[in-house]
C-alpha cells in the first residue's frame, strides 16, 4: 500500500534542528519544528551545581541578544548565575512559570524550566553547540 505522498517528509529534515544541544556554559537549546523559534535553558548539571533555586529572572520580550549574551539569571541558595544565549536572536518570552515557582528548575531544568524562548537569527549557530554525548563526557 505504501505512504500517502507527502507523509515522509518529517524524515528529511536535518538532525541537527531536531536535537537539544547544549554549551560548554551549561547552557541548553532545542530548535522548534518551524526552525525559527528555541527554548533556552539551564542543564541537569547546573540545576544540580547550582542547589535549591530560590529566584529566576527572565528576560523581557523584544529583547535582541548575541550568542553568548545573557538572556536571564538563576539565583540559588549557594550561588548566582547568568544564563547565556547559545544563539543570536530576539526574545519572543520568558517562561512566567518561573516566576511564581523558581524551584521547577530544580524539578525539570531541561523540560517545562526552560528561561526564554527566542526567535533564532541564523540556526546554522547551533551547529557549532555541543550534542548530548559531548556535554556528558565534559562531566564524567
Amino acid at each position: 500500500m505504501g505512504f500517502p505522498r507527502g507523509s515522509i517528509r518529517s524524515f528529511s529534515q536535518s538532525a541537527f534542528l531536531q536535537a537539544k544541544k547544549y554549551t560548554e556554559s551549561h547552557e541548553w537549546i532545542e530548535l522548534a519544528n518551524n526552525g525559527k523559534t528555541a527554548k533556552v535553558g539551564i542543564t541537569e548539571y547546573a540545576a544540580q551545581s547550582l542547589g535549591d533555586v530560590v529566584f529566576v529572572e527572565l528576560p523581557e520580550a523584544g529583547l535582541e541578544v548575541s550568542a553568548g549574551e545573557p538572556v536571564g539569571a538563576v539565583e540559588s541558595v549557594k550561588s548566582a548565575s547568568d544564563v547565556l544565549s547559545p544563539v543570536s536572536g530576539t526574545v519572543v518570552k520568558g517562561n512566567t512559570i518561573l516566576d511564581d515557582k523558581a524551584k521547577a528548575i530544580n524539578e525539570n531544568p531541561e523540560g517545562d524550566a526552560w528561561i526564554a524562548e527566542i526567535e533564532v537569527n541564523d540556526a546554522t549557530e547551533l551547529e557549532g553547540l555541543l550534542d548530548a554525548e559531548a556535554y556528558k563526557a565534559q562531566h564524567e
